[in-house]
């Protein structure tokens, strides 16, 4: 279902871009495309999907908050950012303590309303959540197509073939039964389509394109609080105490880590502008 919500919103974007004027990609931008979309649909979205069959919604969104933590540590050993401060640390810390309180207890036993091997669906998320990072820091780093629409089509094309194939190499075929789709699945499924996909996927790739990654890493502030509160109150998630202290956790650790990030960019450009003057002098 990954697999072919992805394809299909890739199809209609692609086309969409295309029929707009967007000239064809050569086939560097396609290698581009196949990579990020790799990265990103199967690694990232993919391990979201095998996880949330081991854990809640709400969890799974609170380890997923981790992205921006991972770019932060990625771009610094990949020299793509300098080495972090004092507060950065100390927010990566406070960030991977939150992912203790959740994994450390799962790996000994499990909550009233958890799954036995929800450690496994952790593990899948912190995996995942790393596969994202990295997919999102490249496609930065690397040329695409010159439409966003475009690149973003052709990302969701070549993952949602990824995850196409990866689903029928699991057999998952075989359990697919079309008199089984009920009204509310396909509702479900539309929306995922032309939301989740279409409007959802190419805002994140716009903003990776045109903002910086502090700024992008903004939404790991509110999902992981909607998630949790949706899947109590419409899912009958368990909201323990100990999410709640992991979220708190998790969540501010990503504050102080994207706070640092900005005040970092913001000294590095006041310092552009003095030097600037200096030479004009």
């Amino acid at each position: 279902m990954a697999g072919s919500r992805f394809l299909l919103a890739g199809i209609i974007l692609y086309a969409g871009a295309r029929l707009s004027g967007a000239p064809p990609s050569p086939r560097r931008e396609w290698r581009t495309a196949f990579i990020v979309g790799a990265c990103l649909l199967l690694g990232g979205n993919g391990g979201v999907t095998l996880a949330e069959q081991y854990v809640p919604s709400g969890i799974a969104a609170l380890l997923v908050a981790t992205v921006p933590i991972y770019i932060a540590l990625l771009s610094w050993l990949f020299g793509m950012s300098k080495r972090p401060s004092a507060l950065t640390w100390a927010g990566l810390a406070g960030g991977f303590a939150g992912v203790g309180v959740l994994l450390g207890p799962a790996l000994r036993f499990s909550m009233p309303g958890e799954s036995p091997h929800a450690w496994i669906g952790m593990v899948i998320l912190l995996c995942s959540s790393l596969i994202w990072s990295a997919g999102s820091l490249y496609s930065r780093a690397v040329k695409s197509a010159s439409s966003p629409f475009l690149a973003a089509g052709q990302q969701m094309l070549c993952g949602g073939a990824l995850l196409l194939v990866a689903g029928l190499t699991r057999g998952e075929l075989q359990h697919f039964d079309p008199r089984l789709i009920t009204t509310q699945s396909l509702v479900a499924f539309v929306y995922l389509v032309f939301i989740g996909g279409i409007v959802g996927y190419v805002s994140y790739a716009w903003l990776l394109r045109y903002c910086e990654p502090a700024k992008v890493a903004t939404y790991a502030y509110v999902n992981p609080i909607v998630a949790v509160l949706l899947g109590a109150l419409v899912a009958h998630e368990t909201l323990s105490l100990r999410t709640l202290i992991a979220a708190s956790l998790i969540v501010g650790s990503v504050a102080v880590v994207i706070m640092a990030q900005r005040m970092s960019a913001r000294d590095s450009s006041i310092s552009a502008i003095i030097e600037s003057g200096d030479c004009a002098r």
